[in-house]
């Protein structure tokens, strides 16, 4: 298994399925945490604790008030994709 692939695992522990359902979410239009509750069916609480997660491993960032996908946060879910 390469650096990449053990990478790719390790994130996914860290984000958990709430987290991965948030930066799918974000990817097709969530801007904010009431759009990503409708686009996810997270509830509001468990997105407070986990866009922090995805900002600090840099997978999303806030731009004037919006959540966007980062350039590692498309790659990333894009990896995703290919592995399932």
């Amino acid at each position: 298994m390469s650096d990449q692939e053990d990478s790719l695992d390790d994130l996914k522990y860290l984000l958990g399925n709430m987290g991965i359902e948030i930066l799918i979410a974000i990817d097709k239009g969530a801007k904010n945490f009431e759009t990503i509750k409708l686009f996810s069916g997270i509830p509001i609480a468990c997105i407070k604790g986990r866009v922090p997660v995805l900002l600090n491993l840099s997978l999303i960032k806030k731009n004037n008030k919006e959540y966007i996908l980062t350039e590692k946060g498309t790659n990333f879910k894009e990896k995703l994709k290919q592995k399932n």
